[in-house]
């Protein structure tokens, strides 16, 4: 059933990104030809929702040659949800290993002999702090999974971003009776 999932959502995400069109449609605002490539901010937020770090892979396809810078990302995002999830899982063992510690000293066995020199206490002490850092990996999983998700639809609003050298912000100072002041110009295109 997991692998059938799996499958499922691999072959979904495939078919959402060969579904992205590469043609360009003008359309005309305001007198300005603007470029329709059709890229989706709700299609990269929820690929990036269902597979970590897809819809930063949609929106480096998207950019137009010459600024694909959106690829570098995916190896931080992998790496900061793998850490995290590795670390939820090993905290979770320890924490299993503690408890079943602490149930066989009260039957009067002792199972891991690299905890012996610890009384009941401080087994249940360590137990407390280990479920403590587990859950904060757990808060931290899914802060790394929603900073990338939030990213990835923050960066598809701006595939098409124009930052020409036509744009330009100036100031100087102004002076007139009575006042002093400073004079901000900026220009678009």
């Amino acid at each position: 059933m997991k692998n059938s999932l799996t499958l499922f959502l691999l072959f979904f995400t495939c078919g959402c990104l060969a579904q992205t069109t590469s043609e360009e449609t003008q359309v005309e605002v305001n007198d300005v030809e603007v470029a329709d490539t059709g890229h989706s901010v709700k299609k990269a937020t929820i690929l990036s929702a269902v597979i970590p770090t897809a819809g930063q892979i949609y929106n480096h396809i998207a950019k137009p040659k010459g600024k694909k810078n959106a690829y570098w990302k995916v190896p931080l995002f992998l790496g900061a949800l793998g850490y995290t999830s590795y670390k939820v899982i090993d905290q979770q063992q320890t924490v299993l290993a503690l408890r079943n510690e602490y149930r066989l000293r009260e039957q009067g066995e002792f199972g891991d002999p690299s905890l012996q020199f610890l009384d009941q206490t401080a087994i249940l002490q360590l137990e407390r702090q280990t479920s403590a850092r587990r859950d904060q990996f757990i808060l931290l999983t899914v802060l790394a999974y929603g900073i990338q998700v939030a990213d990835a639809a923050v960066e598809a609003h701006f595939v098409h971003f124009d930052v020409s050298d036509d744009l330009s912000l100036s100031w100087s100072p102004q002076a007139a009776p009575g006042y002093v002041g400073l004079g901000i110009q900026l220009n678009f295109r």
